[in-house]
């Protein structure tokens, strides 16, 4: 016993000071979130994203996917670096790597939309591209200064007609609905154009498919899997946010709903992190990689981490499992296009209607980064996470608990 004690210390030991070590955690993540959109946002920023991009597909039970991958990559991408992206410009290291992204993304935007582009995304052929569209929507609404206030008129004008496009996709009886209503937050928030019913529908669905404890039903039945991460918290976050900002006394209500039940489930994503950095494969989809800690992300750049856990355990917990993650050999090809798999290449864990696009979900698992350099959750001190502390017997834990 005492033996098995002495090596559960020795690996806390082992991670724990890796972490705290690291001359600068924050430069990790910029680093990494660098990686992994520089391929994307260069080639789609010259007009030749669907010529460079490489697309792999291991199951074709779907057809083949690649009329959707471009904009699943692109949408995706800028859905988790929008927050990074909306802190601007300034004459810091980072500042300036953030300068040069920024200006790769507007130009990927106008090339993205641009009906005459090589690079002209497919906003409606086919049900997919909702999705996408969607993830797109809620980059602006993450970093309306930096993605949509500089845009040119036209290309401004581009972006609404494709979104509009997108009207034609009728939404699966799930998550799904939850597109339909991103985007018309968008159009809510920019314009006057948006369909009101589309957002009420979706809500008052979720609020039906509330299954307790931090949990929502994707559609009518339960299953296990991270779509809560996924897509419904966060975009039920970002829908009623808007709706609040549009009227805060009638709205402001459903929001703090939402955020709390949110709170819930970040603790409960907080806790599934292991002492090694790992987390359970459970579902599908699950090599989205990282979007599985979008909510938590989020709540962190939202700033309103629940008392349970503090900004340094968080920190620490998630560093962890973004080593763990990208860090392996096979994440990336040779040009650092991300490679199907969770855990370096393995392809056959991809569902049919994932391709190369699909992966770079993961990018929403960088959403604190949103904060800036100098946020408390930044420069803290490094502390164990939940299930360090656990499986070194820690006396001064207190039981978990359920809300209503």
């Amino acid at each position: 016993m005492l033996k098995n004690k002495s090596k559960i210390g020795i690996l806390i030991f082992v991670f724990i000071t890796a972490i705290t070590n690291a001359q600068d955690i924050r430069k990790q993540w910029v680093d990494e979130i660098i990686k992994i959109s520089t391929p994307v946002l260069t080639a789609l920023s010259q007009d030749k994203l669907k010529e460079k991009m490489p697309v792999e597909q291991h199951s074709f039970e779907y057809g083949d996917r690649s009329s959707f991958t471009h904009l699943e990559a692109f949408g995706r991408l800028m859905a988790g670096l929008a927050p990074w992206l909306e802190l601007g410009a300034d004459t810091t290291e980072e500042g300036i790597i953030r300068k040069k992204q920024l200006e790769l993304a507007l130009k990927s935007i106008e090339n993205a939309v641009a009906p005459k582009a090589d690079d002209f995304m497919n906003f409606n052929r086919g049900s997919q591209p909702l999705v996408d569209a969607a993830f797109l929507a809620q980059a602006f609404l993450r970093a309306p200064n930096q993605l949509w206030k500089p845009l040119p008129k036209q290309v401004k004008k581009n972006v609404i007609k494709a979104f509009e496009s997108t009207r034609v996709v009728r939404p699966y009886y799930n998550n799904w609905l939850l597109f339909s209503a991103t985007i018309e937050a968008f159009f809510l928030k920019f314009t006057d154009k948006a369909d009101l019913m589309r957002i009420d529908y979706a809500l008052k669905k979720h609020m039906e498919w509330y299954v307790g404890d931090g949990h929502y039903s994707d559609g009518e039945k339960f299953h296990w899997d991270y779509y809560n991460s996924f897509v419904i918290h966060p975009m039920l976050l970002d829908i009623t946010a808007v709706l609040a900002e549009k009227n805060k006394k009638r709205n402001t209500p459903l929001y703090q709903k939402i955020v709390k039940r949110a709170q819930r489930y970040s603790v409960v994503l907080e806790r599934l992190i292991s002492p090694e950095g790992t987390f359970p494969i459970i579902g599908r989809s699950s090599i989205y990689r990282l979007a599985a800690f979008q909510t938590l992300s989020q709540i962190v750049l939202l700033d309103t981490l629940p008392k349970e856990i503090s900004y340094g355990q968080v920190r620490s917990a998630l560093t962890a499992v973004m080593k763990r993650l990208f860090e392996f050999e096979g994440t990336y090809n040779q040009d650092n296009w991300l490679q199907l798999g969770v855990v370096g290449h393995q392809p056959k864990l991809a569902e049919p209607y994932i391709t190369t696009g699909s992966l770079y979900l993961t990018s929403v698992g960088f959403l604190h980064l949103g904060l800036p350099a100098n946020h408390p959750f930044w420069t803290c001190k490094s502390e164990p996470w939940t299930m360090v502390k656990m499986w070194n017997g820690n006396t001064s834990l207190q039981r978990d608990r359920a809300i209503n």
